[in-house]
Parts: structure tokens; C-alpha cells; sequence
């Protein structure tokens, strides 16, 4: 029955279903893992709510071109850091660009909304940065996606370093399904992060930088300036393992 309920558990993972089935109940699918969504309203979140909102069961967010965003904005989950964890995510992405922000902090209250920086697992609805580690506010790109990278600090600075290949970028792109839905999973153990979209590595990363890595922060979900969009949310729940 075990071996029933993981295989089960794997193939609803792959689906990006997460409700009863036959009696077994999501704790069951996925043992260790808490909803951060309660798929109803936004408590437990902070933001902008002229931006954030629920629509269909899904946190969603839409800028328009009037007034048009001045600076990146967040939704940010309120329940304290996270440390080591596995967080597991559907996203849906119309226009635009956007991004799952994790051991991140809270930078400033913005126009808009909170502004925030740290690691970030991107996705947008074009053919370039999804599923890299963008570091928001910080140093930038960290890995392309299919990058297994190394960051080193070089003369008080930051050098990322292509230790390998998790995939050819183009192949990974080809798997993403364009302004429709698809399943994130972000694994950050200690220094080492890494990204998949649908089950596919993007990235794999090992932070060696210690006056700048992160070991802990707060998570949060990402409104990008540009062209008016819209983005979605659901499913989201995590796995601490620290």
C-alpha cells in the first residue's frame, strides 16, 4: 500500500493535483509538506491588493498600463524564514516576467508594494529565463538555466563559475508550456539550490560566497515592470527540512 501511495503520490505530483483520491488525503501524497494557500483569500500573505488578488482559486496578479509599476512588487508570505526546504508550486504566466523569491528579505516598502531581494527562481511568458536563479537586488544571474554553477568570491567580488550542465537550455524551454500551467519545485539544502519546471532540472547551484549567500529568509511571489501581465499561483506548499 506504501509503494501504491508513493507511485500515486508522484504521478498527482506530475499533474500538479493535489485533492482527496480514493480516500487518500494530500498528507498521505505528499507526506511532509504544508499548504502555504488556503486557495480562498490571501491570508498568511502581504502585499499590494489593488494588484494581488484570488481569482478561480489561484493567487493571482495583474499590472495594467495605467498606472503602470515603477519597481518590481512581491507578495510576500508572512510566516517568518525558511531555512532548508523544498518547495512545490503551479504557476501560470500571461506577458511579462516573474519569480519565486526564497531566503529573500523585505528591502523597503515601495509605491507599489514591498520591495524585496535575495534568490529568486524565474519564469516568464518568454523563451529566456525560465527556470535561472536570478539574484534580485543582489548579483544578478547566478546560473542560465542548464548551468550547474559554483559561486566564489574573487577580490571582495562574486564569480560565477560553470562547473557542468544539468540540460540543454533549448530542450528545457521546449518542455515549459507557453502562458499555460506548469510545476516548479525550488530544493535549497545549505549552500546547494537548484530549480525544476516540470520536473526537468533548469539549474543547480552551490553558493560558495559566504558574505553574500543566503542560508535563510522569507519567500515571496513576483510582479515584474513591463508590459501589463498576468500571473498565477496555486498548489503551493513546502517541506522543511531545517
Amino acid at each position: 500500500m506504501k509503494n501504491q501511495i508513493a507511485s500515486l503520490g508522484a504521478l498527482l505530483a506530475g499533474a500538479g493535483i493535489f485533492t482527496l483520491v480514493a480516500g487518500i488525503s494530500a498528507a498521505e501524497l505528499e507526506p511532509g509538506f504544508e499548504s502555504l494557500f488556503n486557495g480562498k483569500d490571501l491570508s498568511g500573505w502581504e502585499g499590494n491588493q489593488d494588484l494581488w488578488s484570488v481569482r478561480d482559486g489561484t493567487i493571482t496578479g495583474v499590472t495594467k498600463a495605467d498606472p503602470r509599476l515603477t519597481h518590481n512588487t512581491f507578495l510576500v508570505y508572512k510566516d517568518g524564514s525558511v531555512y532548508d526546504f523544498e518547495l512545490r508550486l503551479s504557476y501560470k504566466i500571461v506577458n511579462g516576467n516573474s519569480g519565486i523569491q526564497y531566503r529573500s528579505k523585505v528591502l523597503e516598502q515601495g509605491k507599489f508594494g514591498p520591495i524585496v531581494g535575495g534568490y529568486q527562481a524565474d519564469f516568464e511568458a518568454g523563451q529566456t529565463y525560465s527556470g535561472i536563479l536570478y539574484e534580485e537586488r543582489g548579483r544578478g544571474i547566478l546560473a542560465q538555466r542548464g548551468q550547474k554553477t559554483v559561486i566564489k568570491e574573487v577580490d571582495g567580488k562574486h564569480k560565477v563559475e560553470v562547473a557542468g550542465s544539468v540540460g540543454d537550455s533549448k530542450a528545457i524551454q521546449e518542455k515549459i508550456k507557453h502562458e499555460d500551467w506548469n510545476d516548479y519545485v525550488v530544493i535549497a539544502k545549505g549552500n546547494h539550490l537548484q530549480h525544476f519546471i516540470n520536473g526537468v532540472p533548469t539549474v543547480d547551484v552551490t553558493d560558495e560566497q559566504e558574505s553574500k549567500g543566503a542560508k535563510s529568509g522569507i519567500l515571496a511571489l513576483q510582479i515584474h515592470v513591463g508590459p501589463p501581465m498576468t500571473v498565477q499561483f496555486k498548489n503551493v506548499r513546502i517541506k522543511r527540512l531545517k
